[in-house]
C-alpha cells in the first residue's frame, strides 16, 4: 500500500527528501533534450513557450497543392538561393533546411547531395521529381515572418497537430508549470547526500520545457506530492513521485507522444533516476483515424 506524503511548500530552500535513486531505472530521453538544445530553445514557463508556438501558429498557413504545379527558381547571381513558387501563392516560398529535405524526399532525390550543388542545379532536379511525382500533392506549412518560409512538405493524408494545441492541454493541468499547480519544472538531487530537493531556481540551466522550429518536448513533475512505495532496508520510506514528458512535431519530425511514470530523483544533468511503471504512448500524424502504439 502506498502512502501520500505532502513536503511543507514554505519550508527553507534546503528542502528535500531523501530518496534511493539507486532502485528502479534510468531513463536518459530528457537528458538528451537538455544537452542538445541551445538556449534559445530553452523556456522558463508554459506561458513563455505558448507564446511562442502559437505567435509562429497564427503567421502559418497550410494548403493542398499539385505537386507538379509547383515551380522552382533559382537565380544564377546567388548559387545559394533557391525559391518556390506555390499555385495562387502571391509571393515566393523558401524552404528552410528541414522542408527542403522532405521536400527531396518526397521526389526520390538525395538531399545531402542536393544541396551540395549550385542552387540553379539543385532546382533542375527539383523540377523534374516535382514533374514526375507519382502522388500528385503534397500538404505545405508555410509561415511569414519577414519573409515566406515552407517549413514542412508533407504527403496528403498528413494530419497536423500544432504544437501548441499540445501545449495548450498542459497547461490546463500544469498551470504555467512552475509551482502554481502540483505539476512543475523538476528539482535537483544532491548526490554526496542522497536528498532530492524539488525547490530549485528555474534558469535555462533547470528548465525541461523545450521548443524548436521542429518540434516541442515538455517535462515536469509532481515532486513536492512524494509517495512512499514502501520501505528501505534502514527503515525509511522508500519516496518517489509522479512525472510525465510529452512531445510533437508539427512539421513532421516527430510523432505526437507521452511517456507517464514514477521516479525518484532527477539530476542536474536531467536523468531521471529510479523510474517505475514506466508507460509511452506515440500517435502517428494522420487525417484519418490516430494510429497509436503503446511501450511499457
Amino acid at each position: 500500500m502506498t502512502n501520500a506524503v505532502t513536503i511543507d511548500a514554505g519550508h527553507n530552500g534546503r528542502s528535500g527528501y531523501k530518496v534511493d535513486a539507486s532502485r528502479g531505472q534510468r531513463v536518459g530521453r530528457v537528458s538528451s533534450e537538455w544537452f542538445n538544445r541551445p538556449a534559445d530553445e530553452r523556456y522558463l514557463s508554459l506561458s513563455d513557450l505558448m507564446a511562442s508556438v502559437q505567435s509562429r501558429a497564427e503567421r502559418s498557413r497550410t494548403r493542398t497543392v499539385e505537386s507538379a504545379a509547383i515551380r522552382v527558381e533559382a537565380s544564377r547571381d546567388d548559387a545559394e538561393r533557391l525559391t518556390l513558387v506555390l499555385p495562387s501563392a502571391d509571393r515566393p516560398v523558401a524552404p528552410t533546411h528541414w522542408s527542403f529535405g522532405q521536400l527531396a524526399s518526397i521526389v526520390g532525390a538525395p538531399a545531402t547531395y542536393l544541396r551540395q550543388l549550385p542552387a540553379p542545379l539543385a532546382g533542375i532536379n527539383l523540377q523534374y521529381g516535382l514533374s514526375s511525382h507519382r502522388a500528385e500533392q503534397v500538404k505545405t506549412l508555410e509561415s511569414e515572418n519577414g519573409r515566406v518560409e515552407l517549413r514542412a512538405v508533407t504527403g496528403p493524408d498528413y494530419g497536423r497537430i500544432y504544437d501548441h494545441e499540445l501545449v495548450a492541454a498542459v497547461q490546463k493541468i500544469a498551470g504555467n508549470g512552475t509551482g502554481d499547480t502540483r505539476w512543475k519544472i523538476p528539482g535537483v538531487l544532491d548526490w554526496s547526500t542522497g536528498m532530492y530537493n524539488p525547490r530549485v531556481d528555474i534558469t535555462s540551466d533547470t528548465t525541461t520545457l523545450y521548443a524548436s522550429d521542429r518540434d516541442v518536448f515538455l517535462f515536469l513533475v509532481d515532486d513536492l506530492n512524494p509517495i512512499e512505495a514502501g520501505r528501505l532496508p534502514d527503515g525509511s520510506p522508500d519516496l518517489y513521485f509522479r512525472g510525465f514528458y510529452c512531445w510533437n512535431s508539427e512539421v513532421g519530425a516527430k510523432t505526437l507522444g507521452i511517456a507517464s511514470f514514477y521516479l525518484r530523483a532527477v539530476c542536474q544533468n536531467r536523468n531521471l533516476w529510479g523510474v517505475e511503471d514506466f508507460e509511452e504512448i506515440t500517435i502517428r500524424h494522420s487525417n484519418t483515424l490516430p494510429r497509436a502504439s503503446r511501450t511499457r
